[in-house]
């Protein structure tokens, strides 16, 4: 069985592998999830099982791929497939040739590599229909925005477009990692919450925090109207920056879904009330949510496996 135009989309993240396939036609032909083993040898083994699977689930061999795209975390130069310091990943070497090994571990069928939060942004606008200017904001163990500008990915000169996480929201604020102080990660991402509202294993703090609110629990409301207006700060930037028209949120935080949209845009309507320039820019309307259980990234790598990002709608 031959498929012309075929193609496999990996998010490969710090937990799971989720790979889809993809037909010609846009259409999501089969989904399969594996855990992630950690360094560059364990990294290509896995992403060659999902792709193996995929195909033997319909019939296929590798081969008849157009291609294969995988979304990582870290810095990645698309033009060599090569990734640095996607220390998720237990890669923390520079320049780790991602795409040929796996190209070559996989026969030889053409493999791109792309950052996880384009290839998201990539499959947002396609899954949900949405047209212009697209930041999709990530609120995962760390905040960071891909970037879909006039049609193509915005990666920057160093690949460090999006990387609002890194921007201070309070100077003053603890330490971060990057070695700044009071950055907007500390305040807006998963790992914030999860250090203000714990929770037991198994249980995300974000689902938690806001179900307790909604409740009326007093101090639940206060992390959670904290955390929306850290969230509706890094809304405010993208919009402020790059006049995207479509805010959408993702990561594992975004699973709350539209009580998060909620939340934030309350914030957001609270920041802009003495501002009538902010009020004039419409920042609330702007902001949407992934549906849980939509696979935005897979989807958006196996696109950006072929030589152009189509313009075509996906069906699930």
């Amino acid at each position: 069985m031959s498929a012309p135009g075929w193609s496999v989309g990996l998010d490969i993240g710090g937990t799971k592998v989720l790979g889809v396939l993809l037909d010609d036609a846009g259409t999501v032909r089969g989904s399969v999830r594996v855990p992630t083993r950690r360094g560059t040898e364990g990294v290509v083994a896995a992403a060659a099982e999902v792709v193996g699977r995929l195909c033997a689930d319909a019939g296929l061999a590798a081969d008849d791929l157009a291609g294969v795209g995988a979304g990582v975390p870290g810095l990645v130069d698309p033009a060599t497939g090569a990734v640095s310091h996607a220390v998720n990943l237990g890669i923390d070497d520079r320049g780790v040739a991602l795409a040929p090994l796996l190209s070559a571990r996989l026969g030889g069928v053409p493999v791109t590599v792309e950052n996880d939060l384009n290839v998201a942004a990539v499959g947002a606008a396609r899954v949900l229909g949405l047209h212009g200017d697209l930041a999709l904001l990530g609120l995962g163990t760390g905040v960071a925005a891909g970037l879909l500008l006039g049609g193509d990915l915005r990666r920057g000169h160093g690949g460090g477009a999006g990387e609002i996480g890194h921007v201070p929201l309070d100077p003053a604020g603890p330490r971060c990692p990057c070695g700044q102080c009071g950055c907007l990660e500390l305040y807006a991402s998963g790992s914030a919450l999860d250090a203000a509202w714990p929770t037991p294993p198994g249980v995300p703090a974000a689902a938690a925090v806001f179900a307790a609110a909604a409740l009326g629990d007093p101090a639940a409301v206060r992390v959670r109207d904290r955390f929306a207006g850290a969230v509706a700060a890094a809304v405010r930037l993208l919009v402020l920056t790059c006049d995207v028209e479509h805010v959408v949120l993702g990561g594992g935080v975004a699973e709350v879904g539209q009580p998060l949209v909620t939340a934030v845009r309350e914030q957001l309507e609270r920041q802009a009330a003495g501002s009538p320039f902010l009020r004039s820019l419409g920042i609330p309307a702007r902001v949407t949510v992934v549906p849980a259980g939509v696979p935005v990234a897979p989807v958006g790598a196996a696109l950006t496996a072929r030589e152009a990002v189509p313009a075509l709608p996906v069906a699930l």
